[in-house]
This record gives C-alpha cells, structure tokens and sequence, in this order.
C-alpha cells in the first residue's frame, strides 16, 4: 500500500503525513506506531500521568483519551467512504470532547488497553481493504479525503502526540 499523495488529504494533515517514511507501508505504520505507544506510554509514572506543562495544556491521560476519540472517528469516516457512503460528514470539535469528560479519573492503564484494542481492531479494517477501496474518497466539511489517508493519519496522529509527550511531558 503506497503513501497517499497530497490530494488525498486536506493540507492540515500534512504534518501527520510528514511523520510517516515515504515508503512506509500503512499495515506497518499502524503496527509501528502501536508499538512506540505501548514502549513509551505504559512506562510513564503515576505522578505524570495528571501533568499540564502549560496552563490550558491536556493531561498525559487527557491526551491518550484524545487518540482515542480521534482513532475512532477517523476509522469510523474511513469505513464510511469504503462502504461508498457519499454522506458529507462533519467535523469535530477536539477541544470540547476533552473538556465534557473527567477523563483525569479514569484508570492510566485502562486507558492504554482501550487504545490498543481499538487500534488491533483498526489494523484487521484496514488488513481487509484491497486498492480499490483504499482509493475511495469522501468529503469532511466539503474536504475530501481518501479510505488510504484515513489510515496513515491514524498513524501519523500517534507519532505527532508520542513526540510531544517525549518533548513537553517526560
């Protein structure tokens, strides 16, 4: 499975496309990116698991919570478009799905284990589609992007915030 090209993404998640070799391919890249999450992730202390670098700033566990709700809605919008539904599907607001949930009282490891569950499940979805059906396309608040882009977003999403966490919480 090639790397998607450009136009089957919107430009806002180039920086998450950048993140991913060219060569990279998408079964690797969600297997890869599952590793680094569980190497880097289970390992963090108690004592960092609530930490905010910055006022206004998401917990490490506000963060993990963020990857989840985002794996599924982008896998939900990949199943979507590979079933050919044509509906526009709207976006989302990150912040607000953080912010209506007292996600800091949940259990660290339960989070992680809910994490890797939903991404196995995401890697035998994506397992299953053959070129055809990662080709297919369709639209997010009038953006289109393909089933194949979903995929390497996914990816791409858990490098962009393992690095911040390495960078600005450890």
């Amino acid at each position: 499975m090639a790397k998607p090209l450009i136009e089957e993404y919107p430009v806002f998640f180039k920086t998450y496309m950048e993140l991913i070799p060219e060569n990279g391919d998408l079964l690797d890249q969600l297997e890869n990116s599952l590793e680094l999450f569980e190497q880097l992730l289970y390992e963090v202390e108690e004592s960092k698991q609530e930490f905010r670098y910055g006022p206004g700033k998401w917990t490490i566990k506000e963060v993990v919570q963020h990857i989840i709700d985002v794996e599924r809605i982008f896998v939900y919008r990949a199943l979507r478009f590979s079933r050919n539904d044509q509906t526009v599907l709207r976006g989302f607001d990150e912040n607000n799905y953080v912010s209506q949930y007292g996600i800091n009282r949940r259990d660290y490891v339960d989070l992680l284990d809910e994490f890797c569950l939903l991404r196995r499940a995401t890697i035998l979805m994506f397992k299953d589609f053959d070129e055809e059906i990662l080709e297919r396309r369709g639209q997010v608040d009038g953006a289109s992007l393909s089933v194949r882009a979903l995929g390497y977003i996914c990816s791409g999403h858990i490098l962009h915030h393992l690095k911040v966490i390495k960078e600005r919480y450890l």
